[in-house]
């Protein structure tokens, strides 16, 4: 800055294009005997606030005005969020993320006042992480909101909360969360440095372009490398556990690192039950992740040998007269299952009750009576279809089901090695993935750690709850 107000009048309308952007504003008054501008954008100030603020700096005298800018701010600035700077970069990224600009008339630094405030809708329980019990809050697409949010739930001197961007075009907002004395710095300082080198014009896709930024390497493994929740306390327990929480703005979830397959499958829904109802919930979701992987090539295996039946489950063969070869019968509906969540999520809410019910139709009598599928087949698929939403990660369930059809095709091709070898390959991805931190995607169970296994398999006690 100049610290003459007509310059850098001049510079800002070049700058802005304000003439042309109807939503920068700038209006010039008179601040104790001197010329002053505020710039600010159309619908990030506060109404209230400005007509407050406005009254009260006209009312300076001009006496008042003979310090520098500091004893400006501390004698007859009645504002909190304050802040200065003489650079345009942090001037015009402020004034674009929606903070107010002061120029004066001889002060060669901008004030910078945060009286913004973001369209935002309200905290409401998300509609994926739902939970029986415990908060029914979520985050939403405000940045600010979310920090509050997980501040709420840890009053702790030791929680960080660094503040940094991406994207050329975007600057994107984003806000690393952890406990100081409880992160791995090394891991904390890739990230950062990851953060700083990433060379992309906007993180289009929020977190999704940030995680493909920081981790470019092996994508074909179908197995997530991180964890999403809009749940505030589950990022904040996570917090707590010593991993990195990132939000992104626009957002309304975080993004937890490092992440192994155990945080992905747990649920919030575990811990805010007793330990012997958390204990077996986590372990119908294991059971049932297992089921929804091997269930249909089990049952295609058992159709291709039926000698292999096991006694007393005869009637799980098909006596019925097949038109369709079973491998596609399980293909097609792998794809038709997809089409129907898409149909759904793309539906009006209300017409999704007449979508459900011509849903059921086709793909249930109807598809049966003209030839297409057989029963057994419409049944073990629709088990799947179900099972799948069991895990609150979308990343995992498609990981699965990527997996499943490799194994259908593999056993269709090869018969029991096929199988097998679908199975080796599933579990290779698994013990071969690595998570964001570099470290083992199954520990505690490779690399070996016996009670920490025992943490994650059964739902103990908290640390706090046990008997004296």
């Amino acid at each position: 800055m100049s610290g003459n107000l007509n310059e850098d009048i001049r510079y800002m309308e070049e700058a802005l294009s304000v003439g042309k952007n109807f939503d920068i504003l700038y209006r010039v008054i008179h601040i104790g005997g001197r010329q002053a501008c505020f710039y600010f954008i159309d619908g990030f100030c506060k109404d209230e606030l400005m007509e407050k603020m406005l009254q009260y700096l006209i009312g300076i005298e001009e006496k008042d005005m003979s310090g520098d800018v500091h004893e400006l701010l501390k004698k007859h600035m009645p504002y909190v969020e304050v802040d200065i700077s003489d650079t345009w970069r942090e001037i015009i990224h402020n004034l674009m993320s929606g903070v107010l600009i002061l120029m004066i008339d001889g002060y060669e630094k901008a004030i910078l006042l945060d009286v913004r405030t973001y369209p935002a809708r309200s905290v409401s329980e998300p509609e994926k992480d739902k939970v029986l019990r415990g908060s029914k809050d979520g985050f939403v697409e405000t940045i600010v909101f979310n920090t509050a949010l997980i501040r709420r739930r840890i009053r702790s001197t030791d929680l960080r909360m660094e503040m940094m961007n991406a994207g050329k075009s975007s600057e994107t907002d984003i806000v690393l969360c952890y406990m100081d004395s409880r992160a791995d710095h090394d891991f904390l300082k890739k990230i950062k440095d990851g953060i700083r080198n990433i060379n992309v014009d906007a993180l289009t896709m929020n977190q999704e372009s940030l995680a493909e930024c920081l981790y470019k390497r092996n994508w074909f493994n179908p197995f997530p490398k991180f964890k999403f929740t809009e749940r505030p306390d589950t990022a904040a327990a996570h917090i707590l556990e010593g991993n990195i929480v990132l939000l992104v703005d626009n957002s309304p979830s975080a993004m937890i690192m490092p992440t192994t397959v155990f945080d992905v499958i747990e649920e919030a829904d575990d811990y805010y039950f007793p330990p012997i109802t958390g204990t077996y919930l986590r372990f119908s979701r294991f059971v049932i992740a297992i089921l929804t992987y091997v269930l249909t090539p089990t049952f295609l295996l058992f159709m291709q040998n039926p000698d292999w039946i096991p006694r007393g489950f005869e009637f799980i063969r098909i006596r019925d007269e097949m038109n369709l070869p079973l491998i596609w019968q399980f293909l097609i509906l792998e794809l038709a299952i997809d089409g129907l969540r898409l149909a759904a999520v793309n539906t009006p809410n209300m017409l999704s009750t007449p979508l459900s019910v011509l849903a059921a139709l086709v793909l249930g009598e109807f598809s049966v009576d003209s030839g297409w599928f057989n029963s057994q087949v419409l049944l073990y698929m629709a088990f799947v279809a179900v099972a799948n939403y069991t895990q609150a990660s979308y990343e995992l369930s498609y990981a699965l089901k990527f997996m499943r059809i490799i194994n259908l095709i593999a056993t269709c091709l090869f018969g029991l090695w096929g199988y097998l070898g679908a199975i080796l390959l599933c579990l290779l991805s698994i013990a071969c993935n690595r998570t964001v931190a570099n470290t083992s995607y199954l520990y505690p169970l490779l690399p070996f750690h016996g009670k920490e296994l025992a943490r994650r398999l059964f739902r103990l006690r908290l640390p706090g709850a046990k008997e004296e």
